[in-house]
């Protein structure tokens, strides 16, 4: 091959490949307009996988779900358990706030000496 040709032919060969994958369609599961079908064996047919789809989907969505309020209980009992300690701190801070201030410590009567010399 030439080397003009060698990229057509690579692009070929990946169309090729590409579409081989593309020929094997698969049914997707979903809700069906079942009235379109004639026969009742069909049309039978049709509901029953409209409903199994869609037990399948609320099974899903529940477990879901479920997982979800897991999460948010979980969150929950945290942030409880942070309100609790911080209310602590703050009612330990309020407490040390209210105690009046110690004066300070006099030194063996000298500044009594003084108060009652004046």
């Amino acid at each position: 091959m030439t080397g003009r040709s060698l990229p057509w032919a690579l692009m070929i060969v990946t169309a090729c490949v590409l579409r081989s994958g593309v020929a094997l369609a698969q049914d997707v599961p979903g809700i069906e307009i079942c009235t379109v079908e004639k026969t009742m064996e069909r049309r039978t047919s049709c509901l029953q996988s409209n409903v199994n789809f869609l037990q399948k989907t609320v099974t899903k969505l529940g477990i879901d779900n479920q997982q979800k309020i897991d999460v948010a209980n979980r969150q929950i009992e945290t942030l409880k358990g942070t309100i609790v300690e911080l209310q602590k701190a703050v009612s330990e801070l309020q407490a040390a706030r209210k105690k009046p201030a110690q004066p300070p410590a006099k030194e063996n009567g000298k500044d009594s000496a003084k108060e009652n010399a004046k």
